[in-house]
């Protein structure tokens, strides 16, 4: 029976493990890119509880862009994915608005409004984001008197362009569908292992 992590059955620790492996590798292989920077760092648990609450948080990236931009580690593996795409400036730029949102001082919000503008919005910018020139323009001259909201527009294209374009491809990937498929093998083998649990009374 399994009472505690130490006494489940051998294939149930292999499978939580084989399972942990598997997240970290999709980060790390090297097709899927090497170096995602503080959004490539999954979190991990060491309880049996924990293990299964990262099998239903994989599991959870395909049912809405939020639910996978509301993940931590979500996030990781669609910022690893994009890199594959050379297209990881959009997320990297609607995380930088969020970020830049919490920001109350109204000089430091000035100072990082004109650092996101100059890497991600003007030409020529470092990590360009594609948007519209009409957005374009009422961003920059957002900028004149910087808020928390003067990038709102930008990053609601961006958002938009994500969860069309880069989101459903995301989902057929065949990284994501494997380690979907690792994900549910886990969830119902960690799953089986607590109904063998004794009932305490």
């Amino acid at each position: 029976m399994c009472r505690t992590l130490a006494a489940f059955p051998t294939t149930c620790l292999e499978r939580a493990k084989e399972f942990k492996t598997r997240l970290g590798i999709f980060l790390h292989k090297s097709e899927l890119g090497c170096d995602t920077g503080s959004t490539g760092k999954f979190e991990w648990g060491s309880k049996h509880s924990k293990e299964k609450n990262f099998s239903e948080d994989v599991l959870g990236w395909r049912e809405s862009f939020d639910l996978l931009l509301s993940s931590k580690n979500g996030v990781a593996a669609f910022h690893a994915f994009l890199k594959t795409e050379f297209s990881e400036e959009n997320l990297e730029f609607w995380l930088a608005c969020e970020e830049f949102k919490k920001i109350r001082s109204a000089t430091k919000l000035a100072s990082r409004a004109h650092q996101i503008f100059e890497e991600f919005i003007c030409s020529e910018a470092p990590k360009e984001v594609n948007i519209d020139h009409e957005t374009h323009e009422l961003t920059r001259m957002n900028l004149q008197t910087a808020t928390a909201t003067c990038f709102d527009a930008a990053q609601g294209k961006t958002r938009t362009l994500m969860e069309k374009d880069s989101y459903p491809r995301f989902l057929k990937s065949p990284a994501y569908r494997d380690l979907a498929a690792q994900a549910s093998a886990a969830s119902a083998t960690l799953s089986s292992c607590s109904l063998d649990e004794p009932s305490h009374t």
